[in-house]
Formats: structure tokens, sequence, C-alpha cells
């Protein structure tokens, strides 16, 4: 092999002499002083210089020489392992070696298998919990802080394995079978108390919370002349969640309002589907757990977790409990004990994660699933050739995911498609299905921000179950379409009424629809009634159903009318749909081997968009539909470019399209890239607080303040 590095395979020859283990019955204490179990199970106790064994006339003996694993890779992590690093290193029986804080996470749970010969073990390496999945970084654990944080000092408080005191010897905690039914959920303790942190005071009577939706219409154009009629007439339904806090008391100084990080809001039930297949082994595993601790501390007391671990099998890995700190401590413990092996059975990933919601006995108000993946399901549905039928992505979710027609609200999956080799049809349609979103990591270190953005939202929902109706007013109107993207809507049989379902709103998120009405001549009169329109929604914190209904929409009608300018709004959302249609288009043809003929829409689309009225005005949105254009096409380059990444590009566009949602692509979530158009402030403090984190900034420690919620605020301390 000479210097060059290879990726560690399941099956190696392995050497002729055999590794034995130091254990702490080789190494007692230097002392007599008996030591404690948290120093006992401390890897600083033992020898951290890497053992070598060495042949003898008895067999073999250990040798702290060092020379081979000073330049050994760890097949957990895939770093180096050198003396002097800081890392005690352990030397398997059966050849293999590993950091000891790596091993030690993936045996503490009983597993005594090598993970990579499969050899059983008969001693193993035993550890207090470590939050370290990245050796070399000295300064960074797993969820990204610094060692000396208080975070780490509590989990380190942690009841410790229990001893047998008969032999010096550590005995694993095994974890708890799992259950047949899931409803050992952690109780709700939803306290409606409001801490303003600058006062410590606890009454929420000082607060009124206007949570409502700003309804816009926009016709097409202001004015038409009598004489004109229009068989395709577009009026824009613009809708915007607001979530702002008035408080009652003049008296009180207004520059001690509690800023966005400390406005009430609804708390959550996540529950995270994590691939460990075989091909997350190294440095993506570690970037997953790291990304599973950001998303641990930044929820609140109130927020609900649990953990689906999934490769060949499925595990519910840490069941549905509140992040107290107790339970944050117990989630990043259970989060850091994963360890990549086997194939990528999703569709067992989600049943558990649905049986999760499902079973649960208490309900949060906003519940959703978070799917990870870097593979393609192997063994529900096949993948798709040249001679094979689509294949049926509805069979890789459950029955209460995948609802039907009268299933209401769902639970939303947002999938996440992680590298190059992820299906991301897959991915897409399993988002596309349940109401959720399907972004595109391509770079391994972007999994932080990308679940940064998606929970940012998700711990700012103001709205739900909202419904939006559209009624015609002049009897000789009747509604054309409904152009909604992926939200389900519907024209009633006497073309007079349409719904558009639309669900959960996050603070500040609006969304744009565009409705199409015949507008008939107006013989008398100088306007014509068009439409009105109506919102019925949820608060989810007062779990109050409320109804706002706009006055009716109103067309001028001059006798004589010159011609009149189309609005620059309406515009706008017709390049926004046009452009979507054209990324769909491209997709299809590219799917069935037509690369020229898909860059050729795109390019076309361009052309379309730069002749607009938004466009020649220098729209922020359209200059943004346009680079979106232009990176698809070199996404399409060649056969191989497009299979890489275009594909998954193109899908997770379509996806945040669709639904007028932030979605993470490419390589990027910052405020340079392309994904900015739906972004919220929730979600872009959230992606600050990521980003402050990873880049080590010194306001880091503010900004990781968790987003309380409503019902969870802390006590001042």
């Amino acid at each position: 092999m000479g210097s060059k590095w290879r990726k560690p395979k399941l099956a190696l020859r392995l050497n002729l002499c055999t590794y034995v283990p130091r254990t702490l019955e080789d190494s007692p204490p230097p002392s007599s002083e008996r030591l404690s179990d948290a120093a006992l199970l401390s890897p600083t106790n033992w020898d951290s210089r890497p053992m070598t064994p060495t042949p003898s006339s008895h067999g073999l003996r250990l040798s702290k020489s060092g020379s081979k694993s000073s330049k050994q890779t760890c097949s957990i992590c895939l770093t180096k392992m050198k003396q002097g690093g800081g890392h005690a290193i352990f030397t398997a029986e059966c050849s293999h070696s590993f950091h000891f804080h790596c091993i030690a996470s993936n045996v503490k749970h009983g597993n005594q298998i090598c993970p990579v010969c499969r050899a059983k073990w008969k001693e193993i390496p035993l550890q207090a919990p470590s939050l370290d999945p990245l050796p070399g970084r000295g300064s960074i654990n797993a969820v990204g802080w610094p060692r000396n944080d208080a975070l780490m000092t509590v989990v380190r408080r942690l009841p410790p394995p229990r001893r047998d005191l008969n032999r010096r010897h550590i005995v694993p905690l095994l974890q708890s079978p799992e259950p047949s039914v899931f409803d050992d959920d952690e109780s709700l303790d939803l306290q409606p108390v409001f801490t303003d942190r600058s006062t410590g005071n606890k009454n929420a009577a000082d607060y009124t919370f206007a949570r409502t939706i700003e309804i816009k219409t926009i016709p097409e154009v202001s004015a038409a002349s009598r004489s004109k009629l229009y068989d395709n007439f577009t009026v824009l339904v613009n809708l915007k969640a607001a979530a702002t806090i008035i408080r009652q008391d003049p008296r009180r100084n207004q520059a001690s309002l509690p800023q966005l990080s400390q406005t009430p809001r609804a708390p959550v039930d996540l529950v995270t589907v994590l691939d460990i297949s075989g091909s997350m082994a190294g440095t993506k595993l570690a970037l997953l757990k790291r990304a599973m601790g950001f998303v641990i501390q930044n929820l609140g007391s109130n927020d609900r977790l649990s953990v689906i671990a999934f490769s060949s099998t499925a595990t519910r890995l840490f069941p549905l409990r509140r992040m107290s700190d107790t339970g944050r401590k117990l989630a990043l413990q259970a989060v850091n004990s994963l360890v990549a092996n086997g194939g990528t059975n999703i569709a067992e990933g989600l049943r558990k994660g649905a049986k999760v919601m499902e079973d649960r006995r208490e309900k949060n108000p906003v519940a959703s699933v978070i799917l990870l993946s870097d593979g393609q399901d192997t063994y529900t549905v096949s993948g798709s050739g040249s001679n094979q039928p689509c294949p049926n992505y509805q069979l890789l979710l459950p029955l209460p995911i995948r609802g039907g027609d009268t299933a209401g609200f769902q639970i939303p999956v947002h999938a996440f498609g992680f590298g190059a080799d992820h299906d991301a049809s897959s991915m897409h349609s399993i988002s596309e299905i349940s109401g959720g979103t399907f972004s595109f990591i391509e770079t391994e270190a972007v999994i932080q921000d990308a679940f940064a953005q998606c929970i940012g939202g998700l711990l700012s929902v103001v709205v739900q179950e909202l419904q939006v109706g559209v009624e015609c007013v002049h009897p000789s109107i009747h509604l054309g379409s409904l152009k909604a993207g992926s939200y389900p809507s519907r024209v009633m049989a006497d073309a007079r009424i349409g719904f558009i379902d639309v669900g959960d709103l996050y603070a500040d998120e609006e969304r744009d629809f565009l409705v199409s009405v015949n507008v008939p001549a107006e013989s008398s009169g100088n306007q014509t009634p068009l439409m009105k329109v109506r919102c019925v929604y949820k608060d989810p914190l007062t779990k109050e159903m409320a109804t706002l209904e706009t006055e009716e929409v109103r067309l001028e009608r001059p006798e004589i009318s010159g011609e009149a300018a189309v609005s620059i709004e309406v515009d706008r959302q017709h390049n926004r749909l046009q452009a979507a249609e054209a990324m769909s288009q491209a997709r299809t043809a590219a799917e069935q081997g037509d690369l020229a003929g898909a860059v050729s829409i795109l390019e076309n689309c361009q052309r379309v968009l730069s002749e607009t009225i938004s466009a020649k005005s220098h729209d922020r949105l359209c200059i943004a539909l346009d680079a979106e254009l232009k990176e698809m096409q070199e996404r399409m380059a060649s056969r191989h470019v497009y299979e890489a990444s275009g594909r998954a590009y193109i899908l997770s566009g379509l996806s945040s399209h669709s639904w007028q949602r932030a979605t993470a692509r490419g390589d990027s979530t910052d405020g340079s890239s392309l994904v900015r158009a739906y972004q919220t402030p929730s979600m872009t403090e959230m992606l600050s607080r990521s980003q402050a984190m990873l880049l080590g900034s010194p306001s880091a420690q503010r900004l990781v303040q968790p987003l309380w919620p409503f019902e969870s605020q802390p006590d001042p301390r």
C-alpha cells in the first residue's frame, strides 16, 4: 500500500500475531487508594500511549513503542492515530486499532463485535460518555463547544455504569429492549409562563400576543375599460404570518422588550430518522453527531425528541423525551453511541418514526419528522433502469405519514439527501407526499447548517391548519384555476368557490397564490366586484380557531382606459411558477437521457423571464431565478455530473418553490447562496448560531442559548 491511504473495508487480512487489549485488570492503580467510578471510567487513567504487540517466548506481550500505531488510522472516525495526540488508543485482539473514545462509544451498549472484521471480542473497552467524535479537534466536542462547557460537566456527573465489586471490572449499561408499543413518551409539562430575562418577571398577563395573518389581494391590473373582457384574469393572494409581542404596561422601558430568541412559541415533537448504514462511517457520522448535538442543544425544555437509527433494520435509539437538562444529556449519549454498519432500509426507519408519532400518549402542538440518508433503499423499492418502470416510492412511507384523501393535515417529513450517492428521487417523493421539504446536502460540512435552517422554522410555527377560501362575488364570474404549487387545492363544481390547504406557517413566512377568473364586460358602473378571500386557521398556543376575511377585490372600470401596467407583484409570481415549470420539464428530459434538451428548456425560460416587467425592474427574486436556472444548466453538463448533483439540486429547488419554503441546496445555506428567497428571520438566526459555533466565534456561547418555548421559559439563574 505504501503511504497511500485507502478506505477500510469490512474484510481485511489479519496479522499473524494477536493484539491484546489493555484492561483495567492489567493496569492496577499506582497506589492502594481506590479510584472512583468516574476515575475508572476515564481514559486518562489508562496509558494513552499506543500499545504494539511483540512476539516472545511466552506468546505475546505488550510494548509501548508506538511505531506502528502512530501511522495507523482509526477505522471509526478515519483520522490518524499518533502518539501524543491527546487520545488513548485501543487495540483489539483481532488486530484492529481505534481511538479509545470512538470504540468506547461503540461498545457501551453491549456491542462486542469489531466494526471492521466483525470478530467477537472477549475484552471490551469501557468509558464514561464521550462527546468528541472528531479526534484531532481538542477544543471541539460532538456538539462543537469547548471541553469545559457546563453541559459537558453535568454530563460527566451522570450515574456511571454499575461495577462488579468482586472483580475490578466495569459492567456495561445495556440498552433496554424496545417495547412493542411506543406509548412511553415523557409527559408534557405545559406551564403558561413567559419569563422576561431582563427583569425575571414571569407573569404572562403582562404581555399580549398578537398572532395573525395579513392578507393582501392584488389584481394584475388596477383598471380596465368597461368594454374589455378577460378569459384569464389573475389576482394575487398574498399571506404573511406575523408573530409579535406587545407589552401591555406602557410604563415599562421598551428597550427591555424580549428579542426574537425570547419570543414565545409552540413546543415541538420532533422525530429524527437517521441513516447509520456502512457508507456513513467516518467523517459523515461524526458530522451527523455534531449536527444532532446542535439540534438537541437548541430545543427547549418542553420540546420533545426521539431518535430512530436505521441501517438494514431500524431501532428506536431514544424515546420521545422532553429536552430538559437531563433529557439533553441522555439524548447526547444516545446520539454519540451511533455506529455505522449495514445496508439502507429507509422504509423501516420511517415506519419506526411514524410509530413513535402514532403511539404517543400526549401531543405537542407541532410535530415533524427529519429524515437523513446518504444511500438508496435496497429493501423496499428497486431502482429504475431504462427498461424498468418508475419505482413506487409511496411504499417507503407508512400509512400514518402517507395518509389519504381524507387524512387532513399530516405530519411532514423533511428529508435531507446527504452526498452524491443518495436517492434524490425517493427522498424528494417522501417529502412531497408527506408535505415536507427536500434538502440536498452536497458538502459534508454543511449538514449542521441544513439542520439549523430546518429547526429554525419548526421552532417558530405560529399558524396551523391554515385553509384559504376564495369565493366569487359577481354573478357572472367563475374561477378558472388556483395556482398553489404543491399545496392541495380544489375548485367546487359550480366554479364559484375554491380552497387551498396550506397547513403550518412559520413566523414571518409568506405564501403567494395566483387565482384565475373570467371578467365580463361591464355595461354600467365604475367597478366590478371580483372575489373575496377568507382564511381559517388554528393558533398553536391557544388551540383556538380563527377566521380572517378580506374586503371584496374590485376592478376599476372607467368608460375609456389606456393600456394599464401589469402589477410587478403579480408578474414576479408568474415568473416563479414559470421557472418551476421549466425546472420540472428539464428534469423530465434529463431523466429520459436528453440533457441537451433539458438545458435548452432552461435557456428558453431564462430568455422569457429576462423580458418581463419584474426582471427589467431588477427584481431580486427574478435575479435569483436567473442564477438558479444557470446553475442547473451547469449541473447538466454531463450524465455523470447530473447523476452526482444535478438531479438532487433540481429536486431541492422544485421542493423550495412548490412549497415556498427554504431548503438547503448544494454546498451552502448562507446569505450569499441562491436559497435565501424563503428564509425567515428565525431560520437566519438559527443559521447564525450554527455558523458562529462552527467558526469558534467568541459570541458562540451567547448564541447557543436555546429558543425557549412559551411554556418552558427557564428560571433566571
